[in-house]
């Protein structure tokens, strides 16, 4: 049997007693730290010899009122019982303050008031049991413990279970939201996206793409890489993108544009190692010529309807620009492209193409990804049926899923190959 604990005085610490038997019942849990609110010695004595005769390994830490339970309640309190008429406790008034204060800690009540209808209240209120002195035991008092603190274990993660459900929904609409809806008025043309982020579970990476029809007619489109795979990489990318389109709305276009952009980047990211490269092409409202910027970005592939078949080959990167963000009063030269009368550009970034061949270190590069473009429209895929093949493809080739972020967009005019 325990040493009896001192007599309490009003709002005092009554005692800190710890029991633990040498061999565990059945079942019974690691240390359990509990808070014992009651300030009548005798009730205290009684619950002390109850729980040392439960087999449960458990430290109790004792206080007389409320005032003293909150000065003794910590982080590693699991439980806490709760007496309704001590003082400083007005039954449901009381007990609705040990529960703002318990946190994590699971509540029980252990009282003389032998009120089955505050039992009920107090159960409601979020009490995990209700117990009547005259009517427990060590073993009652001991399952009623184990039983409120797995409740409140459960309770708290399905509460973080609904959160996190809640979050990701609203993450899942934002970040749909956040991914652009082309604005393309021409019925020759066909456009077709893969997006698929490197961080898991995210629906948003650092890659960003876009496409817009000016009064005129001509068309610009877009893909860029924030280097990175954060969230605050997807932002900047959003950033960007807005950036772009409001930019290419108010009429500006080429290496004017892209300046406007590097000055964007400056202001907007968290770091000064922050880049983006960026692919931007403007086809002419004749759909025949096209001009290309490249900043540090890999050229797109460019599919000509040839008699027997498609071909497909990289876009020259001869006219090639530094990433933005990198070196201030930066140039990036034009590129003209003759497109013909059907054709399809096929704009990506990088993740499409770093991907390993076989077990070795090479990647397969953009050579690679020109053979792998040709085999696929050479079996007749198309739109995003090739889009798709090639993915599947690269992944293949891999061994594995792609962990960079990953982008493509395929524009075409007219063909029944691309």
């Amino acid at each position: 049997m325990p040493v009896p604990s001192p007599a309490p005085t009003s709002g005092s610490l009554v005692s800190t007693t710890s029991h633990q038997t040498s061999a565990l019942a059945p079942g019974a849990e690691d240390r359990i730290d509990l808070l014992l609110i009651d300030d009548d010695p005798a009730d205290v004595l009684m619950v002390e010899k109850m729980l040392a005769d439960s087999g449960l390994d458990i430290q109790i830490t004792v206080a007389g009122d409320l005032s003293a339970a909150r000065r003794r309640l910590t982080r590693r309190t699991q439980c806490i019982i709760v007496d309704l008429s001590a003082p400083g406790i007005d039954r449901l008034d009381g007990l609705r303050r040990v529960l703002a204060m318990a946190g994590d800690a699971a509540v029980v009540v252990l009282t003389g008031l032998n009120d089955s209808h505050l039992g009920v209240r107090a159960v409601a209120a979020g009490a995990g049991d209700y117990l009547v002195k005259q009517e427990v035991d060590g073993p009652l008092l001991a399952r009623a413990i184990r039983y409120s603190i797995e409740r409140k274990r459960a309770e708290e993660t399905e509460r973080r279970l609904v959160e996190a459900r809640i979050l990701g929904r609203e993450n899942a609409r934002l970040e749909r939201g956040l991914l652009p809806v082309p604005l393309i008025d021409d019925p020759s043309l066909r456009h077709h996206t893969r997006y698929r982020p490197g961080r898991r579970r995210a629906l948003l990476g650092g890659d960003f793409y876009d496409t817009v029809q000016t009064e005129g007619g001509a068309v610009h489109l877009m893909i860029g890489d924030v280097c990175g795979h954060g969230p605050d990489e997807a932002a900047l990318g959003v950033q960007l993108r807005m950036a772009w389109r409001t930019l290419v709305l108010a009429g500006h276009t080429g290496e004017q544009l892209l300046g406007t952009l590097d000055s964007v980047l400056g202001h907007e990211r968290r770091s000064e190692e922050i880049f983006t490269t960026l692919c931007m092409i403007t086809i002419a409202p004749s759909r025949r010529t096209a001009r290309m910027h490249l900043a540090g970005h890999p050229a797109p592939l460019l599919f000509r309807e040839r008699p027997g078949g498609a071909e497909v080959a990289a876009l020259p990167e001869y006219a090639h620009g530094p990433a933005l963000g990198l070196l201030p009063g930066a140039e990036w030269p034009t590129t003209e492209i003759d497109l013909g009368e059907s054709w399809g550009l096929m704009l990506y970034t990088d993740g499409l193409i770093e991907g390993r061949v076989g077990r070795g270190s090479e990647r397969l590069g953009t050579d690679g990804l020109v053979e792998l473009a040709r085999v696929a429209s050479g079996r007749g895929a198309k739109g995003r049926s090739l889009i798709d093949e090639l993915v599947t493809e690269v992944e293949r080739l891999n061994g594995d899923s792609l962990t960079d972020d990953l982008a493509v967009l395929l524009l075409s005019r007219r063909s029944a190959l691309i």
